[in-house]
């Protein structure tokens, strides 16, 4: 019996803790079905679009968002315990930059033309890795290019877009678009254009929306985490 294809778009941010736990539940609910064929897609969202494009720093960030230190550790400390049971080694003291996400989109959009099967989730994993795991400045031209080499594009022909404007206009326009359609918070899973599932839900709750909606279930959505 051939296997159900099935299109899931994961609408998130790279510099979102919950998106990274986010993708690797979803690859543990697709290991739950061995019948289901997924074509994964990644779309944009920016969770703070007005960082300037060299980034700021990363301390001063935070608190300026959460104030005090504690509520930051707080959240650091929760995330940490959720990443050991999803195989993520959290090191948030490593990250010095909070970036501007953009240009990381821009290179996750031309990964999903690169025709090479996976690249754009390939490179997906590896910003989260190099972000959350590394403390790397994921919106360094030079630690992009490198990421998208890894992924499998052409360093050379990212290395000479990013220093355009190519398809700035175009992320901006899909990030309103997915603001417009209700996505309030990431990571949102729209399975096969009818089913969203909001936030970073368990492998088995994600694995029960995608084989319902590959049964031709009708739409629905699932919220919280």
């Amino acid at each position: 019996m051939p296997a159900k294809q099935i299109t899931i778009d994961v609408i998130s941010d790279v510099v979102c803790p919950w998106c990274f736990v986010g993708r690797k539940r979803l690859q543990q609910a697709l290991n739950l079905l061995p019948d289901v064929e997924a074509t994964i897609r990644w779309r944009p969202y920016q969770l703070d679009p007005n960082i300037p494009a060299g980034g700021k720093d990363r301390k001063a960030y935070m608190k300026e968002k959460f104030g005090s230190g504690s509520r930051a550790n707080e959240i650091h400390d929760q995330l940490i315990k959720t990443g050991e049971d999803n195989d993520i080694e959290f090191d948030f003291d490593a990250i010095e930059v909070a970036p501007n996400t953009l240009d990381a989109h821009r290179v996750i959009h031309w990964a999903a033309q690169a025709g090479t099967p996976d690249a754009q989730d390939k490179l997906v994993g590896e910003l989260f890795s190099l972000y959350f795991e590394q403390g790397q400045n994921i919106g360094d031209h030079k630690v992009l290019v490198e990421a998208a080499a890894k992924a499998g594009l052409e360093a050379p022909v990212i290395e000479k877009l990013l220093e355009t404007d190519a398809d700035k206009q175009n992320i901006r326009q899909e990030i309103e678009t997915a603001t417009r359609i209700g996505v309030r918070g990431v990571p949102c899973f729209i399975i096969d254009q009818k089913y969203a599932v909001m936030g970073a839900q368990s492998a088995e709750v994600l694995a029960d929306a995608i084989s319902q909606a590959a049964s031709g279930f009708e739409p629905g959505i699932i919220e919280d985490r």
